[in-house]
């Protein structure tokens, strides 16, 4: 595994992620725009997604708007609660994130949500002082990361989503009643939000603008120990951190010891481990971060971070909140419509728990955990799963002449519709098996001479370097078998 530098250089020469607007001086950080082998990375990373947990719970997807009116986010707190702790210089002007400015300066942790007394008292008693000027500070304030937009000629008053839950939670009584829904009822969605972030920074790992996939399981309170398919995964491990340091459990023995407060949460927390063993990320390295009172969203009960540590120390990428029925509640009585809803014979105001994954930070995770530096074979090496590599195989002709090109760009032809295919032809043999190897392809094959005597091929893995002689015509099956998801 290789450390954040290293991954960014990779992004930057194969395409993967780059700065948003990059030519112009006035570019505004915490853009990030994906290229080819990212779009093509995270497309089959949310293919693998909709398997492992959209598909699997026949949950329901949906697609809402980016835009949503200020009464959403009146109901949703996040207008009123939505906030960083920022702190000016009273000498040159430059603000700062209160938390992070303290953390760095004096290697004290302080919740963001905590108050605002404690960042005041923290910088006092440290003398913390301005990391540009030396000047003091200002007290504490809260910053709303809310994105605020005009609408029409009126400039009516909306706010780009912070988050994509909240149209799920306006649309549920639709859903519900149009997809004749029942309890527990998964509804999903993939999209684009935005937070208007004080410091963005390390590329993929804090964004202005960001891909969320967000899950949010609609459930009766009063059946929360009645999960059926808790059997599924109540053998699998998972690692819990409370107060001290990660331990190793079954979903099972979570639940019997307290730990996770019933087998609801814990289903949803051992099907997330099976998902993100199969992305390749070291599971040995994860954790499940049980939150305290400071550190919660102001709408959960209960929260649990799902955490990877990187070289740049532990990421969260998944945030899992039992928010109760805080916002069907709040959305019930801002627009008075009924969100009660039948479930067998009783009515109830469903409870929420979600799984709130971060798309960018978890693709950063899988490449740094992917990357390696093969030194006995002068190589860089991503070795990611198969069926999430940006290409699975390339097309390569020994020489462009003697009608090697035009046999590999009829192979080329022939496979490009069945999986992702690379055609090169230029350079030496060695140097265009390094570039695969470096955009993670697992298979390159190589056009030669005898290619046009017996219609055979050589083909090449990633991961072992053997070369084997193969017929055209097993390649489809070949590769097909062995990009297919699990």
């Amino acid at each position: 595994m290789l450390d954040y530098e290293s991954v960014m250089k990779l992004a930057l020469e194969r395409g993967f992620y780059f700065p948003s607007c990059e030519v112009y001086a006035d570019a505004q950080a915490g853009f990030w725009e994906y290229g080819p082998s990212g779009v093509s990375l995270k497309n089959k990373f949310l293919e693998l997604w909709r398997r492992e947990l959209i598909r699997r719970d026949g949950m329901l997807e949906i697609d809402g708007s980016q835009i949503m009116s200020k009464s959403v986010f009146e109901a949703s707190g996040h207008l009123g609660n939505f906030a960083d702790p920022i702190i000016k210089c009273m000498k040159c002007n430059a603000t700062f994130r209160a938390d992070r400015t303290i953390a760095e300066l004096t290697q004290i942790e302080i919740p963001e949500s905590a108050d605002l007394e404690e960042f005041d008292n923290a910088i006092s008693e440290n003398n913390i002082k301005c990391p540009k000027c030396k000047g003091d500070f200002e007290k504490t304030k809260n910053f709303n990361m809310m994105f605020k937009v005009g609408i029409g000629p009126e400039d009516e008053e909306a706010y780009l989503r912070p988050e994509t839950c909240q149209s799920i939670f306006v649309d549920f009584p639709r859903l519900y009643k149009t997809m004749r829904g029942k309890l527990p009822l998964g509804i999903a969605q993939v999209g684009k939000s935005f937070r208007n972030e004080i410091a963005p920074r390390q590329s993929l790992l804090r964004l202005r603008e960001f891909y969320q996939a967000e899950i949010e399981v609609f459930c009766n309170p009063s059946k929360l120990s009645e999960m059926e398919k808790f059997s599924e995964i109540q053998d699998v491990t998972i690692r819990i951190q409370t107060d001290a340091d990660p331990v190793s459990m079954t979903c099972k023995e979570a639940v019997e010891t307290g730990i996770v407060p019933n087998k609801f949460v814990a289903y949803y927390l051992g099907i997330l481990t099976e998902f993100y063993e199969k992305t390749g990320i070291d599971i040995s390295k994860s954790r499940f971060r049980k939150l305290g009172d400071k550190e919660k969203a102001f709408y959960a009960e209960v929260a649990f971070d799902f955490e990877v540590e990187t070289t740049i120390g532990w990421l969260e990428l998944v945030a899992c909140n039992y928010r109760s029925d805080y916002d069907l509640s709040n959305h019930e009585k801002k627009s008075k419509q009924k969100f009660e809803i039948m479930d067998g014979d009783d009515k109830v105001l469903p409870h929420v728990f979600e799984i709130s994954m971060g798309i960018d930070r978890s693709l950063y995770t899988i490449l740094e955990h992917s990357l390696e530096d093969d030194k006995e074979h002068e190589r860089l090496v991503l070795g990611l799963k198969p069926y999430l590599a940006p290409m699975h195989i390339g097309i390569l002709s020994l020489v462009k002449k003697d009608g090697l090109k035009e046999k590999a760009d009829e192979i080329y032809v022939e496979i490009k519709r069945k999986c992702d295919a690379f055609l090169d032809h230029s350079g030496a043999i060695g140097r265009r098996y390094r570039r695969l190897d470096e955009i993670g392809a697992p298979f390159a094959v190589t056009v030669d001479h005898q290619t046009l005597e017996d219609e055979t091929v050589t083909i090449r893995n990633r991961d072992s370097m053997e070369q084997n002689r193969i017929k055209i015509s097993e390649l489809d099956s070949i590769v097909i078998s062995s990009i297919a998801y699990p």
